[in-house]
């Protein structure tokens, strides 16, 4: 067996092995290049590793508890047993100990993979008390801003990024790169040519909520568009809800709505995390995707990751008037833009759209979609081209 020439570390703490960014976008992309060798950290997941990524489980358990502590030991130990040429850090809790790592040996590279803008997602979606998250995001900046002046690169995950965060000034461009999350398919994964049909007026309506389960992502919105969709058309709608709750409240309201009102809602994952292959599953038995965010500093100039994976496979979206989101839509006719915060009127839009019996994509899914081009920016962030 060859001696890998290059060694490459991603690690995350909450984020699973089987994380679609880390391990089928990233990993899988480097692992593809020939004398690079590849091992994923993260949260433990039920799933079998790939044959030429490892896959090392750093965290299990509630997010609250000793084990968030405990991760960090882990990731030191296998920083020590792995000796990485290079690290891409996917979570700013492991900057320090990578900063350290990095300074106790000669030669040694780390990428920080900017997922979110998290000091602004600190400060207001209202997770901590006011005092607490002007504190965690004054550290969460420090602690990033001097990663950024020693990192070999930076991926952004969203181009608005490089106007919001300030660490980015005066960084040589060849050290930045925005790497969006559009969509990769699966090893063997055949993609749609076309849109699937609409149902006719007395077929149900499969309308399709994925990701993460919150309020501030509207769930609610789908909710309440669904139910009015339900009432309106002979065939009725049914809301599939695919994805993770981490708000307890809500997870038993959802949880509630399901049981008793199984013939227009449904709900898969909630308490736990969803296998990505579910996600792509449930497109596939869908007519419309909803992206239902309700306004919001933290995703007013983020394109979300659902967004891609619906206009890969061909799935109708409605979106809300959102000129980043309406762009990429238009361009494809790949759905309509409705307000969500009025369900009524959203709804007799739908209905009315529907009725006129529209022609989606009718050049097929756009390419521009797919993680090709960005997987080729993030060889050239390495060196790797």
């Amino acid at each position: 067996m060859p001696i890998p020439r290059l060694t490459i570390l991603l690690a995350s703490v909450l984020k699973p092995v089987d994380d679609p960014r880390m391990l089928g976008k990233f990993a899988r992309t480097l692992a593809a290049v020939p004398g690079v060798a590849v091992a994923v950290a993260g949260q433990a997941a039920p799933t079998a590793s790939p044959d030429n990524i490892a896959l090392y489980p750093l965290f299990q358990g509630s997010r609250l508890g000793m084990n968030r502590l405990r991760a960090q030991a882990r990731y030191w130990h296998l920083l020590r047993r792995l000796r990485p040429d290079v690290v891409i850090v996917h979570a700013p809790e492991l900057l320090p100990l990578t900063l350290l790592w990095q300074r106790l040996g000669p030669g040694r590279r780390f990428v920080y993979d900017i997922r979110e803008n998290y000091a602004l997602n600190v400060r207001t979606q209202r997770i901590y008390r006011p005092w607490v998250g002007r504190v965690l995001a004054g550290a969460l900046r420090r602690v990033e801003g001097w990663a950024a002046g020693r990192a070999a690169g930076l991926a952004l995950a969203e181009a608005s990024y490089a106007d919001e965060l300030p660490f980015l000034g005066g960084l040589p461009p060849e050290r930045v790169a925005v790497l969006e999350n559009k969509y990769q398919p699966a090893p063997g994964e055949a993609l749609p040519a076309a849109a699937r049909p609409q149902p006719g007026p007395h077929e149900p309506l499969r309308l399709l909520f994925s990701g993460t389960l919150s309020e501030l992502n509207g769930v609610r919105e789908a909710l309440a568009l669904a139910e009015r969709l339900h009432a309106a058309r002979p065939g009725g709608a049914h809301l599939a809800l695919v994805g993770y709750c981490q708000q307890p409240a809500l997870l038993r309201e959802l949880q509630a709505a399901a049981a008793a009102h199984p013939a227009r809602l449904s709900l898969e994952g909630g308490a736990r995390p969803v296998p990505h292959a579910a996600v792509v599953a449930a497109i596939g038995r869908s007519h419309l995707g909803l992206l239902a965010y309700r306004p919001h500093p933290s995703s007013a100039r983020c394109r979300p990751t659902k967004l891609f994976e619906y206009l890969a496979h061909g799935l109708p979206v409605l979106v809300p008037p959102n000129p980043l989101w309406m762009a990429p839509v238009r361009a494809s006719s790949a759905g309509l833009a409705i307000d969500f915060a009025d369900a009524a009127a959203a709804a007799d839009a739908v209905l009315a759209a529907l009725a006129a019996a529209p022609v989606f994509y009718p050049q097929g899914p756009p390419a521009e979609a797919l993680w090709a081009g960005e997987a080729k920016k993030l060889c050239a962030l390495l060196n790797l081209s």
